[in-house]
């Protein structure tokens, strides 16, 4: 995978970074993220197996996706061959996926904005900064992920994971819960011999995800708690 910027991610530092374009100026430190992984993961993959192979893969791959800027400067993907399927949706292409961010593009839907109140989550109303910076405040120590089982590797790997962190800020004026918020998906991605990425499906139940965030009580513009129920009847698929 490369050269190794943290204990988890490759391609964040060395001579081959040089001429990266980072999206903030440099590149990213995972610190509060990884002490979240390790204290509450389920499980600890053998050094060197299959499944933390994949599983630091695939947080290589979001560290592109969300940090560089340009498709050029990644490389755990195949650029040629590289798309991104969302529960069966129309596959986007890599500059597609990059223009839209990881977090639109998981839950980018066909149901028109207006089916959802003003202030909740819409992906054709979010940009990619926009969208970043609505999980940054809600997940204030990083949004973790772990390969929970592998039933198959290269070529094709297939695997079940898990995805979570904890609401102790903000989310689009609702108030923070201190609650674990996670969903479990399920990945298919089909892999070069360098373990690039070519294509990757995934699929996992968006309710699953966004109800945990809409739990606190709604603030008001003076920051007040309000009660609100709208949430529980807005649709995100």
């Amino acid at each position: 995978m490369g050269e190794v910027g943290d204990k988890y991610r490759s391609y964040l530092v060395g001579e081959g970074e040089k001429g990266t374009h980072w999206r903030h100026g440099g590149a990213p430190k995972y610190d509060l993220v990884n002490s979240l992984f390790e204290e509450e993961r389920t499980k600890e993959w053998p050094k060197g197996s299959l499944e933390e192979t994949v599983q630091n893969a695939i947080k290589t791959w979001e560290m592109e996706l969300s940090h560089k800027t340009r498709l050029s400067d990644f490389k755990s993907i195949n650029h040629e061959k590289f798309t991104l399927s969302v529960n069966g949706r129309k596959p986007l292409s890599g500059e597609e996926t990059l223009s839209l961010g990881s977090y639109n593009a998981m839950l980018e839907t066909s149901m028109p904005a207006e089916l959802c109140p003003k202030g909740y989550y819409s992906s054709k109303e979010e940009t990619f900064e926009s969208s970043h910076e609505n999980f940054r405040s809600a997940f204030p120590r990083g949004f973790a992920w772990e390969v929970l089982e592998l039933y198959s590797g290269p070529p094709v790997v297939a695997f079940k994971f898990r995805h979570w962190g904890h609401m102790e800020g903000n989310f689009k004026g609702h108030a923070p819960t201190g609650k674990m918020v996670e969903f479990i998906g399920i990945a298919v991605l089909k892999v070069d011999d360098q373990l690039r990425a070519e294509t990757v499906e995934i699929y996992y139940d968006p309710a699953e995800f966004m109800a945990g965030l809409y739990k606190g009580p709604k603030l008001d513009t003076a920051g007040e708690k309000s009660n609100s129920s709208t949430a529980q009847r807005c649709p995100f698929m």
